[in-house]
Order: structure tokens, then sequence, then C-alpha cells
């Protein structure tokens, strides 16, 4: 496997090409909040899967995050926006996407050309919506902790990221401007949904699953993290990604 890091619309894309591609079309793969493409996609193991299935895997970090440049502006990190971005790092061509959490949101949003969508942790609601945005920033430039438990959590997310946490800032207040309004999925083929039996932040994904005729929702071990960085949901995005070859 080779791989190579280039800048594409504002964003950090590494690129990795199995020794043998396949013709299959590439993958997207979209990270979390506070994540990056090598915590969630890396360092899971989920690239060396695909690669290792000849396919050719494209890792973005999201703005904010990882080697990408911090949003300017919320605009700039509405979810419109960042999956525009997202589209142009794959280029003009078909693609499989997969997502997790913030990633599987984002994948919502993505302009056609997506064969397949996996699409894990998935909140059936915008979480953050409530985010006090002030106090989240007031966290974050004094240290001062939020007296809503949700802030509270974000905040703490966020401090850890570092110098990147104002950035982090700025994407939650862009995301909280445009919130997530599940409607049927927006492809032609459905969807699969994962989500972990112990991640409270899936509750209620069913219903998400149940707008799309022919949609899969596969539940895997472990909570949020942990179902991400377990075997099950590898199995399960190789599993899908084949059948949509298959079916061509």
């Amino acid at each position: 496997m080779r791989n190579y890091v280039t800048e594409c619309a504002g964003l950090a894309v590494r690129t990795f090409i199995p020794q043998e591609p396949e013709t299959a079309p590439p993958v997207l793969l979209v990270h979390g909040f506070a994540s990056d493409g090598r915590a969630d996609w890396e360092e899971t193991g989920l690239v060396a899967a695909l690669t290792g299935e000849g396919r050719t895997v494209i890792v973005p970090d999201l703005p904010g995050h990882g080697d990408s440049p911090a949003p300017g502006d919320p605009a700039e990190a509405g979810a419109a926006a960042i999956a525009t971005r997202l589209a142009t790092a794959v280029g003009d061509r078909e693609y499989d996407v997969v997502g997790y959490s913030l990633g599987s949101r984002l994948a919502w949003e993505l302009p056609g050309r997506v064969r397949q969508a996996v699409l894990g942790g998935l909140s059936p609601f915008e979480p953050f919506a409530p985010v006090d945005v002030e106090a989240l920033r007031l966290a974050v430039t004094t240290g001062a902790d939020p007296a809503d438990p949700l802030t509270a959590m974000i905040a703490g997310l966020v401090r850890s990221s570092g110098e990147r946490a104002a950035g982090l800032v700025t994407c939650v207040e862009g995301l909280r401007a445009t919130p997530f309004e599940p409607g049927a999925w927006p492809g032609e083929r459905p969807p699969v949904f994962v989500a972990g039996r112990d991640d409270p932040m899936t509750t209620g994904v069913e219903r998400v699953a149940g707008l799309t005729a022919g949609a899969e929702l596969v539940t895997v071990p472990g909570d949020h993290r942990g179902a991400l960085a377990g075997a099950e949901f590898r199995d399960t995005v190789l599993r899908a990604l084949r059948r949509a070859g298959d079916d061509r």
C-alpha cells in the first residue's frame, strides 16, 4: 500500500492506494467530531482492511480537525458547506462513503455520485442544537465550566484538542445553525446503518433507518467509541461494500 497527502478544497486529504487496485469505486471515510482520519480510520484498522481488498481509500480531515485548517467563520462549518468540500476531495467519479457520528450526518449532505453508504454512530437528532455556544467559547478561552451538562460535555471534548479548540467551537456554531433533519436517504441505494449496542448517541436511529425503504440497521458491540474500533464494525463495512459491488 502507498499513500500520499494533498490539500483539496481547504482540507488535508490522505489517499491510500493498494498494491493491486480493484476497479471498484474509491471509498471516502468521514470521521467524527473532535477526532480525525488517523484516529477513526487508520488506528481502528479500517484503512488497512479496505486496501487489503483492493480499494482505494480517501481520508480527509474535517475543517478544524487533524491537519486541516480551522474554518474562518461559522458559515464555512455548516453541514452542506463541509459536504461540498468532501465531494470535491473525491472528484468527479462514483464513490462509496463510510461515515461515523458527525461523519455520518455529513454524508447525508453529499451531492450525487454516492454508490453505497455505511453510516455508523449516527444520532437521529442534531446533538449541537442545545449547545450554548457562548458558554462553550468561554470554557475554551477562560476555563469556566458551563452550567449546562451537554455544553460542559462538549467543552471537555473541545478542550482536549488543545490548540484546535477555538476552531472546533466555530465548527459547533456552524453545525448548530444547520441542524440535522433526516428524511429519506437521497442516494439510489439504501444505506446501511451501524449502531453500538451500548451507545446512547444512537438511541432512536431505527426511526431514521425506517424512512428509507430497504435500509439495513446493524447492531454491533460497544459504546460510541468502542463500536467504531470493533471488528464487527469493520466486518459490516466490508460486507456492505462487497454486496454493492456484487449487485452491479
